[in-house]
């Protein structure tokens, strides 16, 4: 992805704080809730974080109702700009041991 765009998505109100929410799986309400955000724009947010491929769909989970409620997850842990010399950003995806011990602990608790 281009940097400037990379950068212009980061720009936008509430997605650096989204972003920094959900190192743990979040539901858009429970964002939307705890930052203070718009169910709306949080839901806008998510799908820009989403196809930038910075944020992405973690699970989709049974609510206490026996609704389906999708968790979001970060899939970046560091994210550098430069701008000395020509623009880039370096994305630092979430490692994969990260990843694995998720997927572990979520098979383990649906059991």
């Amino acid at each position: 992805m281009p940097p400037a765009e990379v950068l212009r998505t980061l720009g936008n109100k509430y997605s650096a704080e989204i972003l920094e929410a959900t190192d743990e799986p979040q539901s858009a309400q429970g964002l939307s809730e705890e930052l203070d955000i718009p169910i709306a724009t949080c839901y806008r947010r998510i799908d820009e974080l989403t196809e930038h491929d910075l944020l992405e769909l973690h699970d989709n989970i049974l609510s206490d109702d026996r609704r389906r409620i999708k968790v979001y997850r970060r899939n970046v842990d560091e994210i550098t700009v430069d701008f000395s010399g020509e623009l880039s950003v370096s994305i630092e995806e979430r490692s994969e041991v990260t990843n694995k011990l998720d997927e572990a602990w979520r098979t383990l608790s649906e059991s």
